[in-house]
Parts: structure tokens; sequence; C-alpha cells
């Protein structure tokens, strides 16, 4: 029986790159973006290439239903989840105090809320199954301050530590989680988070999407728990631990300040 995995932020970036990735191993796929349109193309292009099924689920995680309502489509088409790649999110640059509320906010909900929900609701059936895997995108972000970027660095903090308790938690179970923590990637990021963020992409080289997910795909293979693509954001977690804080907070400031 073929296994099945549900993927947010199907429709591009490396999301896409994960849609390709477990279909040419063999995987069923539930593809889910707010784009229809992008979904559908995916899945025509995915089902022409390999011998799969796509279900498409165009929904948008910022809606706080947004998650329960995957999971009552899936149960509804007797679709069994055995793969849940919790890839959506998004940035936004600028102080805190002129950010805009709804966008925090909706950050929020989709960085953390849906990631936390829809992990609660897969979750019993893998246990159930005692076969499992989870994989939650956080950033090398989680390791540092982020000043200009205070909620978004928070949320991936909260991925990572979400993540690594609950695969502490698990252990024996038959369920793994791994959150992988990548730096800068040429996904387009910067241009939702904002013109801000364009030092810290000019100034760093930038990994591509499909190398990302590829190395997070292996990861989560293999139950790593905190997976790092890259020796140089090896050394950068590490050695965040051992700096004085006030060195960590001044170059996080150099790097992302537009001054």
């Amino acid at each position: 029986m073929k296994k099945t995995a549900l993927i947010t932020g199907a429709s591009s970036g490396i999301g896409y790159e994960y849609s390709k990735i477990f279909a040419s191993h063999g995987y069923d796929l539930v593809l889910v973006a707010r784009n229809e349109e992008k979904l559908k193309a995916v899945k025509a292009e995915l089902e022409g290439q390999h011998d799969i099924s796509a279900f498409v689920i165009a929904k948008d995680l910022s809606q706080k239903d947004a998650a329960q309502e995957i999971f009552e489509q899936t149960e509804h088409e007797g679709i069994e989840v055995n793969v849940l790649v919790n890839d959506a999110g998004f940035g936004d640059y600028g102080r805190y105090a002129d950010a805009d509320w709804k966008k925090q906010y909706d950050m929020v909900q989709v960085n953390v809320l849906a990631l936390m929900q829809l992990t609660k609701l897969f979750l019993p059936q893998m246990l159930q199954r005692k076969e499992g895997k989870i994989l939650n995108m956080a950033s090398i972000a989680a390791f540092s301050t982020g000043p200009y970027m205070s909620v978004y660095y928070a949320s991936k903090s909260f991925v990572l530590s979400f993540s690594d308790s609950l695969a502490t938690e698990l252990k024996g179970s038959g369920v793994t989680v791994t959150a992988v923590c990548p730096g800068p990637t040429d996904t387009g990021f910067e241009k939702v988070a904002g013109s801000g963020t364009r030092k810290l992409f000019d100034t760093t080289k930038r990994a591509t999407p499909d190398k990302v997910a590829l190395f997070a795909y292996r990861a989560m293979m293999r139950g790593t728990i905190i997976a790092i693509p890259g020796l140089k954001y090896k050394v950068t977690a590490v050695g965040q631990r051992f700096l004085p804080k006030s060195i960590v907070r001044a170059i996080a400031l150099k790097l992302q300040s537009e001054d």
C-alpha cells in the first residue's frame, strides 16, 4: 500500500521541491497552499511524471479553522497521512512598533499555530499505527536574535523548540519529528518579508530550494531531530551558544538594519 505525504506550502519554493521529491519516491500527495490553480498545475505535472495520485486542498493557513478543515477533508476522502510536512510560512521586516498587526498575527497563525494544530490532528493516527514522520520548517534564525524581524525569528525558535521537545517525547513510538533549519534560501522570501531583508540576502550565499528540500528529506528519513544544511550554518548555530549575547545582538543588528 502506498504511503501519503501531506505538504503545506506545496505550490512553490521548498514546498514544491518537497512535492517533487516525495512523488519521485512513490508517495501519493496531499498538496496544500492558497492558490488552487498552482496546486492543480503541480498535481498535473507530478501525476504525469510519476505513478502517484495527488489530492489538492486550497486553504489559507492564516485562517484559524484551516488546519481543522484540511484534516476533515483528508478524513472525508479516506486519506491516511503517513508523512506531514509543515513547510508553509512567511516573514516580515520592520520595527515591531510600526508593524502591521494583522500581518504579525497572520504570521504567528501560519508559522506556529497551523503547524501545531496540523501536528495535533495527524499525530494520534500515526501513534496508533506506530509509524509516521513529521517534518517542520524552522530556520537558522531559530538560533539567533532577530531585530526588525522579531516575530519571524520568535516563530522559528518556537518551531525548533517544539519539534525538539516533541521528538524527545515520541522516542520509541515509531513516529519521528525533524526540524530543518536552513539559512537564506532563494525562494522569494525577501519579497514577501520586505526590502529590509536585502542586506542579509545580498551578503550571504543563498541555498537553492531543491538542495534544501533534498537535505531535509534525507534527514527526515534518517530520523534526525535537528537538521542544519551547510557547515557554515552548523558552526553558526553552535557558535552562538558560546558568544556573549551582546556580540550576537550586535552582529544581528548590523546584518538586518537597513542603514
